[in-house]
């Protein structure tokens, strides 16, 4: 019963794996302009600089999120040492 509740656990991390790695990799084709940017770019011709300003605005928006998930995976690593120390 024991081996059946940890498959079960990994399951449920290796969907949670895939939905993150899904809206990570998918979620960068959007727009990501604000108003006055986007504003600003629109009355301009050139659209390399506009392909720019979106690809700065999601490098900027990644970034606290993959620190995020490398704390997290720290903070798992340890209670999870810690908790087989106490076993």
């Amino acid at each position: 019963m024991h081996k059946k509740h940890l498959r079960e656990v990994s399951k449920f991390q290796m969907l949670k794996i895939f939905f993150g790695f899904y809206f990570l990799f998918f979620g960068i084709f959007t727009n990501a302009q604000c108003a006055m940017c986007r504003a600003s770019l629109e009355s301009s011709d050139n659209v390399k600089q506009a392909e720019a300003v979106n690809d700065g605005i999601i490098f900027l928006m990644v970034i606290p999120y993959i620190l995020v998930a490398i704390v997290s995976f720290g903070v798992y690593r340890i209670m999870k040492s810690k908790k087989n120390t106490l076993s």
